[in-house]
């Protein structure tokens, strides 16, 4: 064989050899990785889900590729409405950090109006275009950081009840929401200063802001907005009275255990015909009580107790001929307990008198059927010869101090006054019919709402 020839030989006979042992390396590679990995071979040949490089399919097959979840699109809803309040909805879902009853799981899917806790209707300005126009979160014991960037954010709300929640921060600016009209955040952990963004709102009739860590002052502007509810009872509101409370006209009005101080401001007579209920119990009110509660002629309910109110009951409250429950307990009232006042048990509608925790020496001639019947209470006063009363020590102790206000006693009644008559009525047709116990809503907004 020439020597040419033979070199030429040996080149073939070397890549032969080289390719044939590459070959075997590559085969005998696989073969382990097949067997110890099955999984890491998909993902080298790129089969089943797309994702590999290598050989086989050139880095994965497109139609093998799993499809992306659907973002929600407005043509998914009923109407564009809708569509951003599932924005908005969503948003503040993710924000949530308890939800014992699982309430958000129902807040899923192309039609918000079928999620639990809130509700659509149509707004004027859109006919035909049903959206979300109230919420009920009331006993939902939720809980998030705020309600800020949620509630404000659905321009056609108009009403927000969140009773018993966990919800923190304050009132955003709803200033935005033409319709707006019932606030209720009732017994949440709110706090900051009174939430002032709710004054500009020209449709509000209903404030509930009850059970909360608002503190600090609460602005007179509040008592001329034409509320029909206001109740702030159990928070941490330590001023002055307003000196125009008496502009407010609202039916329901609750101030009841915070830190007011003062007097009751006389302006209060303003309010005689819209004021049904008003609850200024446990506060540190003090001063006199003002002639002027007596021409509150609407009234059902008047509560002033556990105060530092002091002076006697002036005579114009013989004129209250629809208070059913009259308060003054646990104050520093004396003197004598009108016979007037108690006479409303007969000529009109009182069925309560406590006047137990002052310092009262006698009562009219009309209070003694009322103790005897249990509608006036005066225990723990100063009365002789009657049980349950201060010890004679308090008593002179609190006589033989000056007082700090000197309260006028006007003899005046500034109105006429019916006379019981002198037997009481026997027959059927002349007794009056028992009412039903009323439902006193003033009353009722000074207990938590703990279920849903």
């Amino acid at each position: 064989m020439a020597t040419g020839e033979y070199c030429c030989f040996r080149v073939k006979l070397l890549v032969l050899l080289i390719s044939f042992l590459h070959t075997s390396s590559f085969l005998h590679a696989h073969s382990n990785t097949s067997l110890l990995d099955p999984q890491r071979e998909t993902i080298e040949t790129g089969s089943g889900n797309g994702t590999g490089i290598g050989i086989g399919d050139g880095g994965g097959s497109e139609a093998a590729a799993p499809a992306p979840s659907k973002k929600p699109q407005p043509s998914d809803f009923p109407n564009v409405k809708q569509y951003n309040a599932y924005i908005v909805i969503q948003r503040f879902k993710n924000t949530i950090t308890c939800d014992p009853y699982n309430v958000t799981r129902t807040w899923f899917g192309y039609l918000p109006c079928t999620y639990q806790g809130f509700y659509c209707d149509t707004p004027p300005d859109s006919p035909g275009t049903p959206t979300i126009a109230s919420i009920d979160f009331n006993g939902f014991h939720l809980c998030a950081p705020t309600i800020a960037g949620f509630i404000d954010q659905l321009p056609d709300l108009a009403l927000f009840h969140a009773n018993s929640n966990n919800f923190t921060g304050t009132i955003p600016d709803l200033t935005g929401l033409k319709y707006f009209y019932e606030l209720d955040v009732s017994n949440n952990n709110m706090s900051g200063p009174f939430p002032t963004d709710v004054l500009p709102l020209a449709n509000l009739t209903f404030l509930d802001l009850r059970f909360n860590l608002f503190a600090g002052s609460v602005p007179p502007s509040i008592f001329t907005l034409d509320l029909d509810v206001l109740f702030l009872n159990n928070n941490f509101f330590n001023q002055f009275l307003p000196a125009n409370l008496g502009s407010t006209r609202v039916a329901y009005l609750t101030l009841a255990n915070n830190g007011f101080t003062g007097p009751i401001p006389r302006s209060i007579s303003y309010a005689g015909s819209t004021l049904l209920e008003v609850l200024f119990l446990n506060n540190r009110l003090s001063g006199c009580l003002p002639y002027e509660i007596g021409l509150l002629s609407e009234s059902t309910v008047f509560d002033a107790g556990f105060n530092q109110i002091t002076g006697s009951i002036p005579l114009s409250f013989g004129c209250l001929q629809k208070v059913e429950q009259l308060n003054l307990a646990g104050n520093l009232l004396y003197g004598h307990v009108p016979d007037v006042v108690c006479r409303l048990a007969k000529t009109g509608q009182l069925a309560n008198l406590s006047l137990s925790g002052n310092y009262f020496t006698s009562i009219g001639h009309s209070c003694w059927e009322l103790i005897k019947s249990g509608v006036l209470d005066v225990r723990q006063n100063c009365i002789p010869g009657f049980p349950d009363q201060r010890r004679p020590d308090e008593c002179w102790w609190f006589f033989a101090h000056p007082k700090h206000y000197y309260c006028p006693f006007y003899h005046f009644i500034p109105c006429k006054c019916p006379v019981p008559p002198a037997t009481p009525p026997t027959t059927k047709a002349m007794q009056r019919p028992a009412a039903a116990s009323p439902p006193y809503m003033a009353y009722k907004a000074l207990h938590q709402r703990h279920g849903k």
